[in-house]
């Protein structure tokens, strides 16, 4: 029997939890829009400000500049610290017998291993099926896949041929695991977007009447997992999450999140992009690994069913779904929401291009589409707003982490760079002497301190990266160590700009896009 959802025709007044709906007035559709207006009227404020700052006052604004950039250089510090600490967990993790550690943690409010099942969704839109078989023999490869997995294909109505697609792919890959379901998400429901969060929530909704309501599986025994469609897991992630959730008390208010490493396809992107994405796999173990940050869901995680279903389900109208739930899932449940991390790496393709501005391109648009995620600073304001003075612990915590990574990719290095050139362009004088020549130091001494570490980033991914399928690769290295001088040209055009570009159509109220890379 298909899922139809209860039509709502004020889907965008109501936020459901389970059997709990908070109404939000119709001014909530003023107040969204202004919030929307947050990171990027913050962004130009401080490009204005610095702009004008560097002809009135130089002194300063080299200063603002040179304390963003020991900022900088400071979190590289930690992050580097932290992703050194991560990969001594992922070898330990890596050599861990988890049916041992199971019989050594299992209690009386344990889950039997066996009575675990692992549902998995891949949503996907005009995805090549070589990239899908290539996930599904990682995945079929998974301890006890044929037992206690069930795979759901999530497809888009939308694609031509898609249906004939899952049929290919459910023929061939159906006996590897316990069930294989095909579920086609329709198009035209009012209210949602076009997007892996509105195609996740469907397939999730379907498996769980499928699975719970009509196969009789335990809904307390049922773990989520939602994946790129390219994301290829470590071969101990499941045998460890089976393990880790059933011998954890808090399964049911738990992320389970594994770092991850964009070698899918490494050998296949441009030099720099190698690098860029180095650089990003760092910054995500970094922040796995450290216990002075805040960690969020990132593009493949897990979670139980009871917690998905209690929450409501993924919104179908957020870009940025993994951010979106779990500040979600965080304030309907009073701030008792945890996220493990599972030191055990996934792969996942990074953006490709037939040229290598064709590549810039894709990596523009890739980034401009995380950036949707300010959104997620207004969202996480509304919740505050709407439960003050009782705010779960940590509100603001959580607040800060969303504003700060939304605020400082990209306004963060226009505003260091402005405040690094503009005042030398006015008063060329201006770091001759006294605090500018201080400021411009210690500037120095800063971006000595980023360059270094993300050196430390690049060859610790080139150790990491599987073998080389080219011939000349020491060649290709030596392309990519030609291209480190280039690293902050890349930030900015790729990361800075379009997080920019985003922000700015979020202030002005323009129609937000989701568009698909290419990743091949």
């Amino acid at each position: 029997m298909p899922y139809r959802p209860i039509p709502n025709q004020q889907r965008d007044l109501h936020f459901g939890a389970g059997r709990t709906t908070w109404v939000i007035p119709r001014s909530f559709a003023i107040s969204e829009r202004l919030l929307d207006m947050i990171p990027g009227g913050l962004m130009w404020l401080g490009v204005v400000l610095m702009v004008i700052g560097s002809y009135y006052a130089p002194t300063l604004m080299i200063a603002c500049a040179t304390g963003l950039a020991l900022y900088s250089a400071i979190r590289f510090t930690l992050a580097g610290i932290a992703n050194l600490y991560g990969l001594r967990l992922i070898r330990q993790w890596e050599n861990t017998d988890w049916q041992a550690v199971y019989t050594r943690r299992a209690g009386h409010t344990s889950l039997v291993s066996d009575a675990v099942h692992h549902l998995v969704i891949i949503p996907n839109y005009h995805e090549d099926i070589a990239i899908l078989r290539r996930t599904l023999d990682h995945l079929a490869g998974q301890n006890s896949a044929q037992r206690s997995m069930t795979v759901v294909l999530a497809i888009e109505a939308s694609e031509r041929g898609a249906r004939e697609k899952g049929t290919v792919l459910k023929t061939e890959y159906g006996s590897r695991f316990e069930h294989f379901f095909v579920v086609v998400h329709p198009t035209g429901i009012t209210g949602e977007m076009q997007c892996k969060s509105a195609n996740q929530a469907w397939a999730a909704r379907w498996a769980k009447q499928k699975l719970v309501d009509e196969l009789g599986y335990s809904i307390n025994h049922l773990l989520v997992t939602t994946m790129d469609s390219d994301t290829i897991w470590h071969p101990h992630y499941f045998e460890s999450l089976t393990t880790l959730f059933a011998t954890d008390q808090q399964r049911y208010t738990t992320y389970w999140q594994a770092p991850i490493r964009y070698h899918g396809n490494v050998w296949h992107i441009t030099p720099i992009m190698r690098i860029l994405h180095a650089y990003s796999s760092a910054w995500e173990l970094a922040y796995l690994a450290a216990p002075w940050w805040r960690a969020l869901p990132m593009s493949s995680y897990s979670m139980s069913l009871r917690l998905l279903h209690s929450a409501g389900y993924w919104d179908p109208d957020a870009i940025a779904d993994e951010w979106h739930m779990y500040i979600k899932s965080f304030f309907q449940r009073g701030g008792n929401i945890h996220l493990c991390p599972v030191f055990l790496p996934f792969w996942a393709n990074a953006t490709t291009g037939s040229t290598f501005l064709h590549a810039i391109k894709e990596r523009y648009m890739q980034t401009r589409r995380h950036a949707w995620g300010a959104k997620e600073i207004g969202y996480t304001v509304t919740q505050i707003l709407e439960r003050a003075p009782l705010l779960p612990r940590g509100s603001v915590k959580l607040l800060v982490r969303v504003a700060h990574d939304n605020l400082l990719a990209g306004p963060g290095w226009i505003i260091m760079m402005l405040g690094a050139q503009l005042p030398v362009m006015f008063y060329p004088h201006v770091t001759a002497h006294g605090p500018g020549l201080l400021s411009l130091l210690l500037l120095q001494a800063a971006a000595l301190v980023v360059s270094l570490l993300t050196l430390m980033f690049w060859v610790i991914d080139i150790r990491l990266r599987p073998q080389s399928a080219i011939t000349h690769r020491v060649r290709s290295r030596l392309k990519e160590l030609a291209c480190l001088p280039l690293m902050a040209v890349a930030t900015i055009v790729c990361v800075a700009l379009p997080v920019m570009h985003a922000q700015t159509r979020l202030l002005l109220g323009l129609p937000i896009e989701f568009r698909v890379t290419a990743k091949r």
